[in-house]
C-alpha cells in the first residue's frame, strides 16, 4: 500500500496481522502504522480485529509480560504504575499549536507546533525497541451512528490495549465497512524503557502532546491510564475541539435514567469534578446507568440527545464499599474481568484498597513493591495499603442497573435534565433549578469548585475552580467554549433543565448534613419537577424544593435518615456574601485562563453580583427558604 513501509511492516507483522491491516483499504491508517513502526522500532506488531481470539491474546500477553498479574479470581488482574506515574501529568500534557493559532491558545498549556513535534519525535525514536506493539481499532460512541468517531491506537503496552478493550466499543468492523475514511483519531503511545516490574523508567521524558489540528495524540514514557489510555481524556480533548468547530458538545458527564412514577425513564447527564460524587450519582441504587464519564451530545430533530462515549468504567476505587457504593463493590468482588491498578494484592491474592470497609492484611504487594505495614518511601512517609488514586477498570454491562436500551441507542437518549455539582461545605444548596439554560451554564456550570484530589498531581485539599467540571480537557479558549455551550440549545423544541447539586454542605460543627445516599432525593425532586409534579420556592438564583416535598421523598427513599425543618432551613439558606465571592472567583479564574473572555459573560456576572448585593441590602446576608419575594 506504500512502498516506503511495505517491506518493514511485512517483516514486523505476521501474515495474519498484515492481512488485517491491508483489508481495511485505508491509506491513512496504513501510513500511520508504517510511520511509527519505522520511527519507534518495535520488534514486532500485532494487529487486532474485533475477534474474541484477539481480545484473549491481549489478556494473555499482559499476564505473560508482567504488565498485569493474576488475582485469586481467575478473571481479575492487577497492574502497578511506578512512583511518580500514578495521576494525570498536567504539566507535561500540552497542545501542539500552529503559529497562526498561538495567540488564541496562549493561555493554554501550549507549544509551537514545530518545536513540540521535534521534541516528541525525538523522545519517540526507538522508544518501542525490543517490544511487541499492538494496533487496535475502536469507536467513540456507537458505531455507524451520528455520534461515531473511529479511533486507531498504536501502543507497546498490552495493559493499555487491554484497558481500552474493556473501555471502548470495538471498531475494526467500522473501518472495514467504511474503506478509505479519513476522519478518525490517532493515538501513538509507548511506555518506553521499563524496570523489572514493567514500570516506566524515563519519567523525566514523559510527554503527552496533543495535536487537535490533525487529531493525533503522542504519549511517551507513561503508564498510568490517565496519561496512556489515548481514547479516554486525550480523545476527549480532540473531541471537544472537533465539537466546537462542528456545533455539538463533548462533555465530562455521566448519563443516567432516573426511574420515576410508573417506571418512566427520565434521562439526566451530569458534570462533577473529581471526587465530587459523579460516579456515585450515576450509580444511585434503583436508577439506571448509561455511562459514568464522557458524553457526546447533538441536536437531533430538535432534541438534546446524548450517548455514552465509552462501554466501560475506569473509576477511582478509594472509598468504594458495600454501604456507599454497593453496585460497584459487588462487581469488584466477583470473578469477572476487572483490572485493578495500584491497590494491594494480599497474600490471599484478593484485592484491598483504602476505604474498602474490610480488614486489610498487614503484608502483600502494591505500587511500592513488596509491602508490609509501616514501610516508608524515600521521603520517609509511611506507605499505605494502596495509592489514593487506585483504580478499577470494568465493563459497564456487568452492572445490574445497566441501561442496555439507552446504551445501544444509535441516536442517543433524550436528555431532560443536566446536573452540575461541586464540593462545597459552606455555600451552595443541595439542589436548585436554574431559571433557564443560559442561567444554568453561567451560574451553575461555570461556578463549579472543588477540593483538589489525588486524581491529579500536586497538593491535595486546595479549593479549585472547575467550570463545567471540564477545565483539564477544554482544548480551545474557555470563553469561546462557554459560549458554544450556551448556544447549543438554540432552536431546540425544549431545553433540558439545569440543576445544581451539592452533597457536601457541612453543619455548624463540621458534620455532613445528609448521608451520601441523599443524592437520590435531590435527583428525584429534579425528575418530578421536569414532569410538573412539584411546586418550588423562588430564590435570587433559581428555584428550590419545598420542605414538605423533600420530607415525603426522604420518607419514601431514606426512611431511617429522616429530614427535619431545621435541617432544611440550614441547607437551603441563600448565602449572599458567599455567592458573591464565588462569582468574583469565577470571573477571576476565567480571566486567568482566557485573555479574551466574551464581554457577554462578564456583563452577566457583574449584573448578578449587583443583584445579590441589592438582595442582601433588602433581606440580609442569609435568606431562609421562602423569605425572598423576588
Amino acid at each position: 500500500m506504500n512502498p516506503k513501509y511495505d517491506n518493514l511492516l511485512k517483516e514486523k507483522m505476521s501474515d495474519s496481522s498484515y492481512a488485517k491491516l491491508t483489508a481495511l483499504k485505508n491509506q491513512k491508517v496504513y501510513d500511520f502504522v508504517g510511520e511509527f513502526a519505522a520511527h519507534c522500532n518495535p520488534a514486532s506488531i500485532y494487529v487486532c480485529d474485533d475477534s474474541a481470539e484477539d481480545e484473549a491474546y491481549i489478556r494473555k500477553i499482559a499476564l505473560e509480560n508482567g504488565e498485569e498479574h493474576p488475582m485469586a479470581h481467575s478473571e481479575q488482574t492487577i497492574h502497578w504504575d511506578g512512583y511518580g506515574d500514578q495521576a494525570r501529568d498536567k504539566v507535561n500534557t500540552r497542545y501542539m499549536v500552529y503559529p497562526e493559532n498561538m495567540e488564541k491558545m496562549k493561555a493554554m498549556n501550549s507549544l509551537p507546533y514545530d518545536e513540540a513535534l521535534e521534541e516528541i519525535m525525538g523522545i519517540a525514536k526507538n522508544n518501542m525497541e525490543g517490544k511487541e506493539a499492538y494496533v487496535k481499532f475502536f469507536t467513540e460512541g456507537p458505531a455507524e451512528s451520528p455520534f461515531t468517531i473511529p479511533c486507531v491506537q498504536f501502543t507497546d503496552s498490552s495493559y493499555v490495549a487491554h484497558s481500552e478493550t474493556i473501555l471502548y466499543r470495538a471498531g475494526y468492523a467500522h473501518f472495514l465497512h467504511n474503506p478509505g475514511c479519513e476522519d478518525f483519531f490517532r493515538f501513538i503511545h509507548s511506555a518506553g524503557p521499563v524496570d523489572d516490574r514493567m514500570c516506566t523508567t524515563n519519567l523525566d521524558k514523559r510527554r503527552i502532546y496533543m495535536d487537535t489540528q490533525n487529531n493525533i495524540v503522542y504519549s511517551m514514557n507513561a503508564q498510568y491510564a490517565g496519561n496512556s489510555v489515548g481514547l479516554k481524556k486525550h480523545a476527549m480533548r480532540l473531541a471537544i475541539n472537533k465539537a466546537g468547530e462542528e456545533g455539538w458538545l463533548c462533555e465530562h458527564m455521566f448519563l443516567m435514567a432516573c426511574i420515576g412514577k410508573g417506571g418512566r425513564k427520565t434521562y439526566f447527564s451530569g458534570a462533577y469534578p473529581s471526587a465530587c460524587g459523579k460516579t456515585a450519582t450515576a450509580m444511585i441504587p434503583g436508577e439506571k446507568i448509561v455511562g459514568d464519564d464522557i458524553i457526546y451530545a447533538r441536536n437531533i430533530n430538535g432534541e438534546f440527545r446524548a450517548v455514552n462515549v465509552e462501554q466501560g468504567i475506569f473509576g477511582i476505587i478509594k472509598d468504594v464499599n458495600a454501604e456507599d457504593d454497593p453496585v460497584i463493590f459487588e462487581n469488584c468482588m466477583k470473578n469477572q474481568e476487572v483490572i485493578f491498578s495500584n491497590i494491594l494484592q494480599g497474600p490471599d491474592k484478593m484485592p484491598y484498597w483504602l476505604g474498602q470497609g474490610v480488614e486489610a492484611p498487614k503484608t502483600g504487594n502494591n505500587h511500592s513493591g513488596e509491602w508490609a505495614e509501616g514501610n516508608k518511601d524515600a521521603k520517609g512517609n509511611e506507605i499505605g495499603i494502596a495509592h489514593p488514586n487506585s483504580r478499577y477498570t470494568m465493563r459497564l454491562d456487568y452492572l445490574e442497573n445497566y441501561d442496555k436500551e439507552g446504551f445501544e441507542a444509535k441516536e442517543g437518549v433524550k436528555v431532560s435534565g443536566v446536573l452540575y455539582g461541586g464540593r462545597d461545605s459552606d455555600t451552595s444548596v443541595p439542589c436548585e433549578e436554574s431559571p433557564s439554560w443560559k442561567d444554568g451554564i453561567l451560574l451553575k456550570a461555570c461556578t463549579l469548585e472543588s477540593e483538589t484530589t489525588a486524581a491529579t498531581l500536586g497538593a491535595e485539599g486546595v479549593r479549585a475552580a472547575s467550570p463545567m467540571a471540564n477545565m483539564d480537557f477544554v482544548s480551545y479558549p474557555l470563553g469561546e467554549y462557554t459560549m458554544n455551550n450556551i448556544k447549543f440549545v438554540e432552536g431546540m423544541k425544549e431545553e433540558p433543565r439545569i440543576y445544581s447539586t451539592n452533597y457536601f454542605m457541612r453543619g455548624p460543627k463540621g458534620e455532613f448534613m445528609t448521608s451520601k445516599l441523599a443524592k437520590k432525593v435531590w435527583v428525584h425532586w429534579a425528575e418530578g419537577r421536569i414532569h410538573g409534579e412539584y411546586d418550588a420556592i423562588d430564590t435570587p438564583s433559581g428555584k428550590i424544593p419545598k420542605f414538605e416535598d423533600l420530607d415525603a421523598l426522604f420518607k419514601e427513599f431514606l426512611p431511617k435518615e429522616g429530614f427535619t425543618k431545621e435541617k432544611y432551613d440550614y441547607l437551603f439558606t441563600f448565602r449572599c456574601t458567599k455567592l458573591i465571592e464565588k462569582l468574583e472567583r469565577t470571573k477571576k479564574f476565567f480571566a486567568s485562563k482566557d485573555s479574551n473572555v466574551p464581554a457577554e459573560l462578564n456583563e452577566y456576572w457583574d449584573a448578578t453580583i449587583a443583584k445579590y448585593k441589592a438582595v442582601k441590602e433588602k433581606y440580609g446576608d442569609e435568606i431562609l427558604p421562602g423569605a425572598y419575594k423576588g
